[in-house]
């Protein structure tokens, strides 16, 4: 029985056969459900509602980032994940729950939009909006709670199945699977979108986005669960690693944040991996309104956009996991991916200017590529500051930092948005603000990451982490 082979007194001594690029390919899959899932809801229902229902922009993204303001519940999901076995698993259990999950509540918001925007038909804000706005960011935050229980668990999984020396190829393979993900999520929904013109009538758009919602979240499910199947089981070094795997209350929330709070090194990190993951998702709410609006794009056009920055992102992951990374090191990596993104982002906004959106797609293409060298050293970076006796802790807190830092992002961004249309005077000014915002606060990023000292971290963590067991277990 699986629980039987976790669990078993002698399994610390088994030697548990190396992961292969087969396997690595395959959890990569996983990511590339993620990558599907995020097109639906900032690529389609953020041009949807901002677009085609005048929902405000602030209110659309604010309801929408919801899905990452629930992120604290990570690092409980990653400490639930260290210390309670679902269906005989660490991770495994947690992570197909989730992926049900997720798929359920996505249906369910994009029912909720529909209700949203036919209130706003007259134009005018009603309490009626105001229940349904309500509504709609209670389920997206249902919808985070199911990211968060499936996605934590999987990277700590990855952090389980891994060594140091195999860690950045596995980085690489599984995070260019999530622009993979973004990419085919693309081309599917522009697809399934084709028949969308510009304007068009309210009951077309949502026969065509239901079965949407319909179709992918499906494929979604499928995906998470052929990505995860027997690996856990045959590759999984979590019993040999952790001196509390026995242990059947293992650490509790608030051990596990002394855990947390043990090296100066995980405050430092932590800072710098929110700043840069609020810049470099800025954009994430505006960007499909900005093809529509300046350059005149449809739904399926727009959507389409997330394919040109994946392709970006997915050669920019590649090439750094296997060539500029191991050449540079991961923190040089990470500063040269830093400012290669502030400068696509100011060339963004000088795409606006040509209102020509081949010029668009180029400049997403690049920007794309930058955020895909940063991705790779910030990520390389973050396993390497993980304590693998408490890796379903550390993994929480940082998708924590990272989800706090997109939702931030997104509601930023619409913010901005909507402050540059009250006080500048065209489209492009009002979007270009949100873009060179992105461009400072990427650059203000690379301070905390000059702070950033791994040796001390592992120098110091391994110690601090074993004194607060030690008193654990009096």
């Amino acid at each position: 029985m699986a629980s039987g082979d976790l669990s078993d007194s002698g399994s610390a001594f088994v030697s548990v056969p190396q992961i292969k690029v087969l396997t690595m390919f395959r959890l990569g899959l996983f990511q590339m459900a993620l990558g599907i899932m995020s097109i639906l809801t900032l690529g389609v229902l953020n041009r949807v509602m901002i677009e085609e229902l005048k929902v405000p922009a602030l209110i659309a993204a604010g309801t929408i980032a919801m899905h990452q303001f629930v992120s604290p519940t990570r690092v409980w999901f990653g400490q639930m994940s260290d210390s309670k076995l679902l269906f005989g698993y660490h991770r495994t259990g947690y992570i197909w729950v989730g992926a049900v999950l997720f798929a359920i509540a996505s249906f369910l918001a994009v029912q909720v939009v529909w209700q949203l925007g036919f209130s706003l038909q007259a134009g005018i804000w009603t309490t009626q909006t105001s229940i349904w706005a309500i509504f709609l960011a209670f389920i997206f935050a249902l919808y985070g709670l199911a990211i968060g229980l499936s996605a934590t668990p999987f990277a700590a999984l990855l952090v389980d199945v891994s060594d140091e020396d195999n860690r950045s190829k596995l980085v690489g393979v599984v995070w260019s699977m999530l622009m993979v993900g973004i990419i085919v999520g693309a081309i599917i929904s522009s697809g399934l979108l084709k028949q969308i013109a510009l304007n068009a009538p309210l009951d077309v758009l949502r026969s065509q986005i239901n079965r949407l919602f319909l179709i992918v979240p499906t494929i979604v499910v499928v995906l998470c669960f052929l990505a995860t199947v027997g690996v856990e089981k045959k590759y999984s070094q979590y019993t040999s690693r952790s001196t509390a795997v026995e242990r059947e209350d293992k650490i509790s929330l608030g051990r596990a944040l002394r855990v947390l709070t043990a090296s100066r090194q995980t405050g430092i990190f932590f800072s710098f991996l929110l700043l840069m993951t609020i810049s470099l998702f800025l954009q994430d709410a505006v960007l499909e309104p900005y093809g529509g609006q300046v350059f005149k794009m449809t739904i399926a056009e727009t959507t389409k956009l997330n394919a040109f920055f994946g392709t970006g992102t997915l050669v920019g992951l590649s090439v750094t996991g296997f060539l500029i990374a191991p050449r540079l090191g991961k923190k040089n990596t990470t500063k040269l991916g830093c400012v290669g993104v502030a400068i696509c982002s100011l060339l963004i906004i000088l795409a606006g200017t040509t209102e020509e959106p081949k010029v668009l797609q180029l400049s997403l293409i690049l920007f794309g590529f930058a955020s895909g060298v940063t991705t790779t050293g910030a990520l390389s970076l973050m396993l390497d500051l993980t304590a693998v006796e408490t890796a379903g802790t550390f993994i929480g807190a940082w998708g924590l930092a990272q989800a706090m830092a997109r939702a931030l992002a997104t509601v930023c961004g619409g913010a901005l948005l909507n402050l540059g249309k009250a006080f500048l005077t065209t489209p492009l000014q009002a979007y270009g603000l949100v873009f060179a915002t992105q461009a400072v606060g990427i650059l203000l990023a690379l301070w905390f990451l000059s702070q950033v000292n791994v040796r001390e971290f592992q120098n110091n963590a391994k110690l601090a982490i074993a004194s607060i067991m030690s008193n654990d277990l009096d």
